[in-house]
């Protein structure tokens, strides 16, 4: 069940995009990573506002593990708006239907990265997992396809660039051995390429999400997210561990905030685009991990 604090960022999210939401009304939706932590939180916003405004809007989510998510989070399952598709991105049996929005989320896990996946088993999932659901969009007469990238995309960020531009053409070092990072990267730069170029071929509308860092409720506490880690340990009444001399600097979006820009983008952001999607607040790990201790 919900819990207080989920249900006011639920009507955040709904009074902020208010006006976005006839837009979905008797559709068919399409997400590809609906069941991460990205992709829980727009079922829980399709959800809102399908009861709030009655939209009949149907929305089809495709994971590898049903099972696994149906006991985690039930009340989603449960919801006769919502219908699961079992299947791997790179090769899903498409469903049949017109799906004028398609929502492409889908990348491999936060457990597999966080147990030193095959970088060339990410770069396959990424790249033709795209394709595929390119294929898809052309198939299903999709109006709105939006991609959801990765800061990654940018490489490593100069120490004077306080906030990246969409116009910054930096991108992943090839000789980058830190391969969790410099594939997801090339992978999604990869893709934007291969969004960009069905757009240009096929007219399907499409925008791209280049999202950075965000926090809040279902984000995994035990993996490779260092804001994760540090509030895992306050719960566990742990001291925190900073892995270096905490002077890293990271920011940190709310992910209600994310859903009101990923819903944005989606409608109103222009064809053919990138979006750079996080805080524009910026904090040191040192600083980050101090800021949890007072907290909590």
């Amino acid at each position: 069940m919900r819990n207080n604090l989920i249900i006011k960022d639920l009507e955040n999210i709904y009074t902020s995009t208010t006006s976005l939401w006839d837009e979905f009304k008797n559709t068919q939706i399409f997400i590809t990573g609906g069941t991460g932590f990205f992709g829980t939180w727009l079922l829980e916003s399709f959800i809102w506002a399908n009861k709030e405004l009655d939209l009949n809007t149907n929305v089809y989510v495709l994971t590898r593990n049903i099972e696994t998510y149906s006991k985690n989070f039930p009340y989603i399952y449960s919801d006769p708006r919502i219908n699961f598709i079992k299947g791997d991105i790179r090769n899903f049996d498409f469903p049949k239907g017109e799906f004028p929005y398609i929502i492409h989320a889908a990348t491999t896990s936060a457990n597999e990265t966080y147990n030193n996946q095959d970088p060339l088993v990410k770069y396959d999932t990424i790249v033709n997992g795209t394709i595929h659901t390119l294929e898809f969009a052309l198939k299903s007469n999709c109006k709105k396809f939006l991609y959801i990238s990765s800061g990654a995309t940018y490489g490593t960020q100069p120490k004077e660039i306080l906030h990246i531009p969409e116009s910054y053409l930096g991108a992943p070092s090839t000789l980058d051995k830190n391969f969790d990072h410099s594939v997801l990267g090339e992978a999604k730069r990869v893709s934007e390429i291969l969004t960009s170029v069905y757009s240009n071929r096929y007219g399907l509308e499409t925008k791209i999400a280049r999202c950075f860092s965000f926090v809040g409720p279902y984000l995994p506490l035990n993996v490779h997210y260092a804001i994760g880690n540090f509030i895992k340990n306050a719960v566990d009444n742990i001291p925190i561990k900073i892995f270096g001399d905490g002077s890293p600097i990271r920011s940190y979006m709310y992910t209600s905030d994310l859903i009101i820009w990923l819903l944005t983008i989606l409608i109103r952001g222009q064809n053919n685009e990138f979006y750079n999607v996080g805080s524009e607040e910026r904090v040191t790990i040192y600083d980050l991990a101090k800021k949890i201790v007072d907290l909590t």
